[in-house]
């Protein structure tokens, strides 16, 4: 009886399989797909609630600086166009470490933004213990702007051009300076790669301050000074610098009349500072690709693109893959100058 009773069971059971017709195998196929996605959906997008709260924008930069205010304006834009409230937070601390250690110790809900930069990827190869590695810790959304530094000297100074300047520094050897901010921020590295692309025999002098560079090439202390546009711009609309050169690949929208350091001869010198908005790694897709989307959608708002160019900031939008390359191929770009150049890190 016992194995009359398994083959009556077997026997029932290829009916039982036999009675599921093709049609419906593949509409339970079709539910249990959905089944899946509905999962790896997140549940604030599942629910239609995002956002349900305030998304905040952690940024390395000290509120009222051109990077602050061009952001600010951003904000106010992505707000609407999310319909929800986008409010920021300046961490200006620790070179931008302190910021985004704050976006990495919240919740990856798509609530939480961090600006990252050039600075970043300078900051791999410039500190001992990062506590992160931004190419695999960070989920990239969207590139925000660019914008060039500028190499500027003393209104009254006897350099009207580059060509000048690089002219004077080989006739006296040792002999200029050029000035720029700490030691490992951006400006700083572009007159390091700018020293060693033209073979230059010049002292690079950090100042604490962007406003002591400045003072430092009003007074002509510094031959010649390295420093974002829209930091220098004041200055140079007041005739109380002249403009040398952009450190862009071809003249920048906003210096249309300012030569950049290629034509000075500096064949492939570029350095040109970015930055874009990043979530932590773990991030759900659909949330990233909505933040992407909108903020996609605010960078191409004629008005935003004006204000950014008044700042001297050229607006860039970009995929989140985009992004994540622009970030590996700067971390390894400046871990090569920074070791060239033998700086020690911190």
């Amino acid at each position: 009886m016992p194995a009359l009773a398994r083959r009556a069971a077997a026997s029932g059971g290829v009916k039982m399989r036999a009675m599921i017709s093709p049609r419906r195998l593949r509409a339970w196929t079709c539910l249990a797909a959905l089944a899946l996605l509905a999962l790896e959906t997140s549940p604030a997008l599942a629910q239609g609630k995002f956002p349900a709260r305030p998304i905040r924008i952690v940024s390395p930069f000290a509120a009222g600086s051109v990077s602050d205010l061009s952001l600010r304006l951003l904000a106010d834009k992505l707000a609407a166009r999310v319909n929800g409230q986008v409010i920021m937070d300046n961490q200006p601390r620790a070179g931008g470490v302190t910021a985004a250690t704050a976006v990495l110790s919240s919740p990856p809900d798509g609530y939480n933004i961090a600006l990252l930069s050039t600075s970043t990827a300078i900051s791999v190869s410039l500190f001992k213990q990062l506590p992160y590695d931004p190419v695999r810790d960070f989920a990239p959304v969207s590139t925000l702007s660019t914008f060039a530094n500028v190499l500027a000297t003393d209104i009254h100074s006897r350099y009207a051009t580059l060509a000048d300047l690089i002219a004077a520094a080989r006739a006296r050897p040792g002999a200029l300076n050029i000035g720029t901010t700490t030691v490992g921020s951006t400006n700083h590295l572009a007159a390091t790669l700018f020293k060693a692309m033209m073979a230059l025999d010049v002292v690079i002098v950090p100042y604490r301050t962007p406003g002591d560079l400045l003072t430092a090439a009003v007074r002509g202390d510094a031959d010649v000074i390295v420093q974002s546009y829209g930091a220098l711009k004041s200055a140079l609309e007041d005739k109380q610098l002249r403009a040398l050169a952009s450190t862009t690949a071809g003249r920048a929208p906003y210096l249309p009349e300012v030569p950049s350091v290629q034509e000075a001869g500096a064949k492939g010198f570029e350095v040109v500072t970015w930055n874009g908005f990043f979530v932590p790694a773990k991030t759900p897709p659909d949330l990233i690709a909505l933040l992407n989307r909108e903020t996609r959608n605010v960078l191409q708002d004629p008005e935003l693109g004006r204000r950014f160019l008044d700042l001297g900031l050229e607006p860039l939008a970009s995929s989140p893959d985009e992004l994540g390359a622009r970030m590996a191929a700067e971390v390894t770009r400046w871990a090569r100058v920074i070791s060239d150049a033998g700086i020690e890190k911190q």
